[in-house]
């Protein structure tokens, strides 16, 4: 073997590699594809060519001199005394079998797209003490001295590990995660220095099993310098492992060996061989190949290593999933109120296949939690008299739980006005006994343990609510297993022979999971339609809908065990007929049949449909790599602590540094995972003051329609076109000399939908007049953080409010309401926050406890983003910036067709929507052909969206949304495409009448 200066001479490193390499069987390498790192003189590289004869070794090193060397020991190897070629028994040579090429690390492979299935490596694992050297360019006219520092010493790599010297170990294993087959095994020399735990952990962290195949001691090297060691130590309370000869047996820290070594005594340490093998390779290297497009940074906090195998069959396919979401999607799509379609199916497959009950996703409708789904449902109903299991009834409201009002239909003059909820225990024979004394309706319970075997239970439940025309709710959440062997229970065997009588449903709470604790969501499933659409809508009207990341998370545990099942392996199941009809049942309150007629709320699209959404509250802008980063580092991390997910001093900040908004010790902060679900406890409060709710015409129907929908007392406050339709001061004052007890909403500074903005003069005349009048002031700032209107120059409401303090009436407070999607760009990411600055308020709030709160991975991705904002000149708020401009060319091409077809524009400067006026086409008629039927209408306010989603396809809102005569709202944040196919369905319209 040839050697020259500038390449690493064999030693002990080596030597100890080959044998740690001689522990694995001889089929380790036989026929297989090999890479060596670090090859240098390349004897390795031929040694395994001619032991286990694999079908290709490439031996790689950064090192242009040592891999001309290398060719030659090939040479020298592969040819006799007389330079014939030496076959061995495949009758092939050594220059079949191995090449060698210049690469830092693996790059000649990736470039080369060569997939791997053994990659070997004896690479420097010691940060140069000069760094400046490792920055020079690395070419084969280099200095002798430079290039044999290569075989010695690493650079920094950017990598945690840097610490410890294993940063270019780190960047090896990553690269090869990237051009390993799935079976494929990695094996590296690993100086024992840093210490076992650490050089294990590098591996283990990144999803790969290890096995350390060798261990054994050997002299540090006299020439190579260990103070980049020692340095590390005087900054961190890591301690490096080093032994005084071969013999000591008690470790030193690198301070002490380097003193030593300085003295004149030979200092030694570990050397093993680790082989590691990926843990589940299809998914991490999903995980991997989203990481390298500019996420490195969560690379560092990446944590893939489990004790538990069964956390780890869950957690690696979430985080693959959810990488390729991120990856391959610029933004998180529209999903209906109900729920994800695919997760419905999947919990609709799961049922039919492990319990042989015949659902689709139509039979299912997803909520944030049980205890929403239990709350809603009630609200739905508004039932004089309910009776719920004393298990389920901690989050209910506290008047429910003391109102005493338990008069019988025909004595209560007002039974919808108040709901009166019973505590029963979990034991069907006193559940029944309730139901038939008090008559109940409405009944939600769960199945005690003892009695969840069978049938016979529920069955009871079943005749005495028929009996008493009671519906029933029943909570398997207790007795549902996400298993592929998941025992069953009496209200499964049940449906599996029986249908759902039609005043039943199943609530069940999915909370077992194995990887993060209180992520929580619920599904009810009934087979009456009308009851599912009625949920579905109350779903959208007081919670928004249910996070979509959670729904991912739930989802891939549903395919996880459906996707290695035979689709339609088991027959169909044949169900007995359904028993006798209940008696006359309640039926949805009077308050919510009449928003729920109304309402303009979300289209259901079919499965072969594909609408243009202009008619929701989000955005499908291109989602940040900062929040991508944000989102995916919030589920990838083990172990947060509650300081990473602490927001309320970045809230703090942000709503000062945006809005001026003051707060201090005695403000509560509340988090949810919308702002509707925060402003609908708000209703409740006004609800329960008896005040009067004020919403200026021209506010988000949604909000106002959820108020409805709560019974809350509402007066519109009249609004002008000279203005905008912009809330005045004079106008407000005349209003309020008529209200008693008077709460107002304002959306500001961007107004919702119109886009116009509230300027800081103009806040402060409204809050004067709402402060002498005692106004209780919700700002809702959650439609706000995209101003396109230069002139803007935003709000100081601290000092606007410390003026009024002194002659304010007492019940004066404003209250501010906001979430983040718009200020920093949060796409799929849920998240409402509510500022509460007077005691009576605060108290009255937290009366009503049934929030959806933000999970943890949640707050810690909030968090995160807070972070960001703060530093000026960063990547988000560039992003921030970008998108402004993008809406507002989208508001002047929108307004500009809009205009060339018919339509009045009002002016907007903000925010994610506009209003237009449909002048030319109301009042006259129009005829849409559909399959063999056909639609016709004269158009006005009451058919215009309907008109225009059977013509065109487009989803928009008209004025009885907006609430301003004639004025339609559209949501111009669409994905390129889809705005450029809502331009055109404007033009389709205006062609529908001939124009």
């Amino acid at each position: 073997m040839m050697v020259i200066p500038s390449i690493f001479i064999p030693e002990d490193w080596s030597f100890t590699f080959y044998e740690g390499l001689n522990r694995h069987p001889d089929s380790i390498f036989k026929d297989r594809t090999v890479a060596e790192l670090g090859c240098g003189n390349g004897w390795i590289s031929i040694a395994i060519a001619e032991k286990w004869s694999p079908l290709k070794v490439y031996g790689l090193d950064i090192n242009p001199r040592a891999v001309k060397v290398a060719w030659i020991n090939l040479y020298l190897n592969a040819l006799d005394d007389n330079g014939e070629p030496i076959y061995d028994e495949e009758n092939k040579t050594l220059l079949d079998r191995v090449e060698f090429y210049e690469s830092d690390l693996l790059s000649y492979c990736k470039d080369h797209k060569i997939e791997l299935e053994r990659i070997v490596g004896c690479i420097p694992q010691i940060l140069n003490p000069n760094p400046d050297a490792m920055s020079k360019m690395i070419t084969e006219y280099a200095s002798e001295e430079f290039l044999y520092s290569l075989s010695n010493y690493c650079a920094l790599q950017g990598f945690v590990e840097d610490q410890f010297g294993l940063g270019l170990i780190a960047r090896a294993v990553e690269e090869g995660i990237d051009v390993i087959k799935p079976m494929g095994i990695m094996i590296f020399n690993m100086g024992g220095r840093p210490g076992h735990a650490v050089c294990k952990r590098l591996f283990e962290r990144r999803g790969l099993c290890v096995t350390k195949l060798w261990q054994t001691k050997i002299l540090q090297a006299a020439d190579t310098d260990i103070s980049a060691l020692v340095e590390i130590e005087k900054n961190s309370p890591h301690r490096f492992e080093f032994f005084m000869g071969l013999g000591g047996d008690q470790p030193i820290c690198a301070r002490t060996a380097w003193a030593y070594g300085k003295a004149g005594g030979r200092i030694s340490h570990a050397l093993s061989v680790y082989s590691c093998q990926l843990r589940q390779p299809s998914q991490v290297k999903k995980i991997f190949e989203f990481l390298k497009n500019g996420f490195h940074d969560i690379s560092n906090s990446l944590d893939l290593s489990f004790e538990d195998d069964s956390v780890a069959d869950e957690k690696i396919p979430f985080l693959a999933y959810l990488a390729s979401v991120l990856k391959e999607n610029s933004f998180l799509p529209y999903e209906p109120p109900a729920g994800s379609k695919q997760f419905r199916s999947l919990i609709a497959g799961f049922m039919k296949t492990y319990h042989h009950i015949p659902l689709s996703a139509d039979n299912v409708v997803v909520f944030p939690s049980r205890t929403v789904a239990i709350e809603n449902v009630l609200r739905l109903f508004s039932p004089r008299l309910a009776i719920v299991d004393e298990h389920l009834t901690r989050n209910l409201p506290r008047q429910w739980l003391t109102s005493l009002k338990v008069e019988t239909a025909e004595t209560c003059k007002n039974s919808e006005e108040v709901i009166t909820v019973i505590e029963a225990p979990r034991q069907s024979d006193l559940m029944v006994e309730l139901i038939k004394k008090l008559k109940p309706q409405v009944v939600v319970t769960g199945i005690a343990e003892f009695e969840s075997v069978t049938s016979s239970a529920f069955e009871h439940l079943l005749d005495a609510t028929r009996e008493t025309g009671s519906r029933l709710f029943i909570d398997i959440s207790d007795h549902f297993e996400l298993s592929s062997l998941p025992s069953s229970n009496g209200v499964i065997k049940y449906l599996a022979g029986s249908p759902l009588p039609s005043h039943a449903a199943i609530v069940c709470g999915l909370l077992k999971n194995r990887v993060y604790s209180d992520l929580e969501v619920a599904f009810v499933i009934s087979e009456e339609e009308t009851v599912l659409k009625a949920l579905s809508k109350t779903l959208e009207l007081l919670q928004g809908s249910t996070a979509l990341i959670s729904q991912y998370y739930y989802g891939c545990l549903f395919h996880e065990l459906l996707a290695f099942q035979l689709a339609d392996r088991h027959p169909a199941v044949e169900r007995g007929a359904q028993k006798g009809k209940a008696s006359e049942m309640i039926g949805f309150s009077s308050a919510a049949i009449s928003v729920l007629d109304h309402a303009e709320l979300s289209i259901t699209e079919t499965d072969n449909s594909s609408l243009i959404h202009m008619d929701v509250d989000q955005s499908f802008l291109p989602i940040p790599t900062a929040v991508k980063a944000a989102i995916f580092g919030s589920f990838s991390r083990q172990n947060i602590v509650e300081s990473e997910t602490e927001v309320t001093r970045g809230v703090t900040q942000f709503v000062g540094s945006s809005y001026g908004f003051p707060t201090d010790g005695s403000t509560e902060f509340l988090y949810a995972d919308r702002p509707l679900a925060l402003f609908n406890k708000l209703v409740l409060c006004c609800l329960q003051e008896g005040g009067t709710l004020c919403f200026p015409v021209g506010s988000n129907g949604n909000y106002v329609a959820a108020a409805k929908f709560l019974r809350a007392n509402i007066l519109n406050i009249p609004t002008s076109s000279e203005v905008g339709y912009k809330l005045t001061e004079n106008t407000l004052a005349r209003v309020f000399e008529t209200v008693n007890k008077p709460w107002i909403y304002i959306s500001g500074p961007t107004i919702n939908p119109t886009g116009l903005l509230y300027s800081n003069g103009e806040m402060k005349d409204i809050l004067s007049v709402c402060a002498k009048f005692g106004a209780r002031v919700i700002i809702d700032t959650s439609f706000s953080g995209v101003e396109y209107n230069d002139g803007w120059g935003g709000w100081e409401l601290k000092s606007t409010l410390a003026a009024l303090t002194s002659s304010a009436k007492p019940s004066f407070c404003v209250s501010l309401l906001g979430g983040l999607f718009l200020k920093m760009l949060t796409g799929g990411l849920n998240f409402g926050f509510l500022l509460l600055n007077q005691p009576s308020l605060i108290d009255a709030f937290n009366s009503f406890p049934g929030l959806s709160k933000p999970h943890s991975t949640i707050k810690y991705a909030v968090k995160k983003l807070l972070d960001l904002r703060e530093q000026t000149g960063g990547s988000l708020l560039n992003c921030v910036g970008g998108q402004e401009k993008v809406m507002e060319t989208r508001y002047k091409r929108f307004k500009e067709t809009l205009q060339n077809c018919g339509w009045e524009v009002l002016e907007a400067h903000a925010g994610l929507s506009m209003v237009a006026k449909p002048s030319a086409y109301l009042g006259k008629s129009i005829k849409v052909s559909e399959n063999s039927a056909a639609w016709e209408a004269k158009l006005d306010d009451s058919n215009i969206r309907e008109a225009m989603l059977r013509s065109t396809g487009l989803c928009i809102n008209s004025a009885s949304w907006t609430g301003i005569p004639g004025y339609c709202r559209f949501t111009i944040a669409l994905e390129d495409g889809e705005f450029e196919r809502a331009l055109n369905c404007i033009i389709k319209f205006q062609k529908a009448f001939g124009n």
